[in-house]
């Protein structure tokens, strides 16, 4: 049939023809034929030309990309994102996915620390990371010598109930980080510790059973202290374990009485022994891994020869890395006068780690403290001394 135009309608066997090339024949599900149906057209973006990435909602793409920052365990796992389109570059970037970022994402090497990376630190702690504002706090007050800024950082993190954070705090009261001796708050540092201590952070518990056996702070209470001494144990021993299953490490040889420690390959000291208060039980087990911020603060003074200033002395302890603010800030041991520590805490697990080993009396600094001189020398009688165990 012909139109006004002069254009011929296609006859009905050539349409027929047509649709017999775009329909396919299905079966149901005992394999029957159920007949004819035309084949559904594609768009061009479905079909290939434009990529399907396109289309996904960026609040799906925002949760993805929040769930990879959460689980990251190094900065190039979230660094390969950001350079892999403009879409994830500024996606990624993303209030919700810096916020829930893990500690190991932002765990930057001391001696690749730069404007960018302190930055990168600064727009997280921005978003709400608590861990953020606990690592960029103690950058700034101990490696910076920002104290207002990285005390006022670690603040607002432990405000959150970061253990670590109220832990550090508690340090700084006990000590009087970044002010005089004049500016120790015993009762403070007690109050934190227990905070910290209640939500299970170890070095919490350690260091609030050695003030409560001690009286430091707080009303002595040696069955007390030694109750929580023990929870520490308790919860180092668990922590360790669970770590070490997840790993499927054998932990046979760790539960078997040892009088001599177990060295440690990760650890810079010749003869390292495991977990220490665990070997209090009989147990020799890895010690735990230190937190990002601490290995932190460990390169960058060890890059700057392991002096954080004209007479000042960083914590013995190998796992803390926390430095002086002033001169005789932390106390010395006892028994040697060659280490000193931050706190007891510090000192306990220095003491089974290596320093048991070592620790031998001398006279020399109780020689140069009779003649006046400034070495290791105390001030004001024991109270920068702290006892070998």
């Amino acid at each position: 049939m012909r139109t006004r135009s002069g254009i011929y309608y296609p006859r009905t066997d050539d349409v027929c023809v047509e649709e017999m090339k775009t329909v396919v024949k299905t079966r149901d599900f005992a394999g029957d034929f159920m007949g004819c149906r035309k084949r559904q057209r594609l768009s061009p973006e479905v079909t290939g030309k434009s990529d399907m990435f396109d289309v996904l909602p960026d609040d799906v793409v925002v949760f993805i990309l929040s769930k990879l920052s959460s689980t990251a365990r190094c900065p190039s796992d979230f660094i390969n994102v950001l350079n892999t389109c403009k879409r994830f570059n500024s996606l990624a970037l993303n209030s919700v996915v810096l916020s829930k970022a893990s500690p190991e994402m932002f765990a930057v090497k001391a001696k690749n620390w730069s404007e960018s990376a302190h930055r990168f630190l600064k727009t997280c702690a921005d978003a709400g990371n608590v861990e953020a504002c606990y690592t960029l706090g103690m950058v700034r007050f101990y490696c910076l010598q920002n104290r207002g800024s990285g005390a006022s950082l670690m603040a607002k993190a432990a405000i959150s109930s970061h253990a670590p954070a109220l832990y550090s705090l508690a340090v700084i009261q006990f000590n009087g980080s970044g002010g005089s001796k004049n500016d120790k708050d015993l009762r403070a540092g007690v109050a934190l510790c227990a905070r910290a201590a209640f939500l299970g952070h170890i070095d919490a518990l350690r260091e609030l059973g050695h003030c409560l056996q001690d009286g430091y702070g707080v009303r002595q209470n040696i069955a007390e202290g030694r109750r929580f001494l023990v929870q520490a144990n308790a919860r180092e021993l668990a922590a360790v374990l669970s770590s070490a299953a997840a790993s499927n490490i054998n932990t046979h040889s760790w539960l078997m009485w040892s009088p001599h420690p177990i060295p440690h390959a990760s650890q810079s000291h010749q003869a390292v022994p495991g977990c220490p208060l665990l070997s209090d039980f009989g147990c020799n087990v890895p010690a735990p891994e230190a937190h990002p911020a601490n290995r932190f603060l460990a390169e960058w003074f060890d890059a700057r020869g392991g002096m954080p200033g004209a007479g000042l002395r960083l914590c013995s302890h190998v796992g803390c890395g926390r430095p002086e603010t002033r001169k005789h800030e932390f106390r010395r041991c006892s028994v040697c006068g060659a280490v000193n520590y931050c706190s007891r805490a510090c000192q306990a697990l220095d003491w089974k780690l290596r320093h048991k080993a070592e620790c031998a009396p001398v006279e020399r600094w109780l020689v140069e403290e009779a003649n006046g001189g400034d070495g290791n020398g105390a001030i004001d009688g024991n109270d920068d001394v702290i006892a070998g165990s």
